[in-house]
């Protein structure tokens, strides 16, 4: 009784496996527009035909950030390849901050891959695993030693930005941590003079008793 119970089972949860929808791709789209606006080296604005802007994440690359170095380097390759060209965008999908995630083109250009090309981006594998393109673009970057990879071979390895923001992010912690009340250490009044009493015990306390307030 038990094995047939267990073999319908079995049977109802292979077939509503079989019989559920595929979960459909996210539909390609395209915008064209100006590029009105570069914030950084992977972040531009488009505005398109109708004055719509829209903010645009270079899918599957991530430039050095601005505190980093090639930061201020890659935002100016970037704007000196389409800053106010018009361009398409192709994209499926946004980013938790609402931006879109495309592949820029002018014309015949691929924009995201001439940025890894040129040494002023990282190719962002965790995002983009299957674009075999953009890692063979940094592969040559990185032998010809373009852009941030110039000095790899006097052992001075670049910091992927994904890793910069990382340390960045527990800096903070770590500060918030120490500013908080519960962290810092309060003295009673009566040791705030520690510093102009001239009396100290043998083991470097002061006698409260000795100094005035």
């Amino acid at each position: 009784m038990t094995v047939g119970i267990l073999s319908l089972s079995a049977f109802v949860m292979l077939t509503a496996a079989a019989t559920a929808p595929a979960r459909e791709s996210p539909e390609i789209r395209e915008i064209s527009g100006e590029v009105v606006s570069i914030a950084d080296g992977d972040t531009v604005t488009v505005l398109d035909a109708d004055k719509v802007q829209h903010k645009i994440r270079l899918q599957g690359i991530d430039a050095p950030e601005k505190k980093q170095p090639f930061g201020t380097a890659a935002r100016k390759a970037l704007g000196d390849k389409i800053h106010r060209e018009n361009v398409r965008i192709v994209w499926k999908e946004k980013d938790k901050y609402g931006r879109i995630l495309g592949e820029i083109h002018l014309g015949d250009r691929h924009i995201n891959r001439e940025m890894v090309s040129d040494g002023y981006a990282w190719w962002y594998e965790k995002y983009a695993p299957k674009d075999r393109e953009l890692g063979q673009a940094q592969a040559e970057a990185r032998k010809e030693r373009r852009g941030l990879w110039r000095d790899i071979e006097g052992g001075v390895k670049p910091e992927a930005p994904w890793d910069f923001r990382k340390r960045q992010k527990q800096k903070r912690k770590l500060s918030r941590n120490f500013n908080e009340p519960s962290q810092r250490k309060i003295f009673p009044q009566k040791f705030h003079s520690v510093f102009t009493c001239p009396q100290f015990s043998p083991i470097g306390i002061l006698h409260p008793s000795t100094c005035r307030d």
